[in-house]
């Protein structure tokens, strides 16, 4: 299981002098199973478990989402709503750097 998840989140929260307890009190987790996370035993958080420690840690929500493998449910929906045409948008950008990824985002927002 890739730990990815797990090591960010502890170095953000050790970064934010937030203690092991109570990062876990402020996600209603317990210490122990807070630590394992970290630690890579255990699958990270549910999305929305995500969202809330992204807000205590001030990071961005769908960069600590894909740490943990997994994609906003909004975008889930978008994909669905359009499958072929998102699919093929998104193969289409594989390889692009990420500030002509920017700079084609800001083009479609004035669409």
């Amino acid at each position: 299981m890739s730990n990815e998840f797990g090591k960010i989140l502890r170095r953000e929260r050790e970064m934010n002098k937030i203690g092991l307890r109570e990062m876990a009190k402020m996600i209603g987790v317990s210490p122990t199973y807070l630590s394992r996370v970290e630690r890579g035993e255990v699958p990270p958080f549910s999305e929305g478990r995500i969202r809330d420690i992204a807000g205590i840690l001030c990071l961005d929500v769908d960069e600590l989402l894909a740490s943990s493998g997994k994609v906003s449910s909004d975008l889930v929906g978008v994909i669905l709503d359009h499958p072929k045409e998102m699919a093929g948008l998104i193969r289409a950008m594989k390889g692009l750097k990420g500030e002509d990824i920017l700079r084609l985002t800001e083009m479609a927002k004035r669409v």
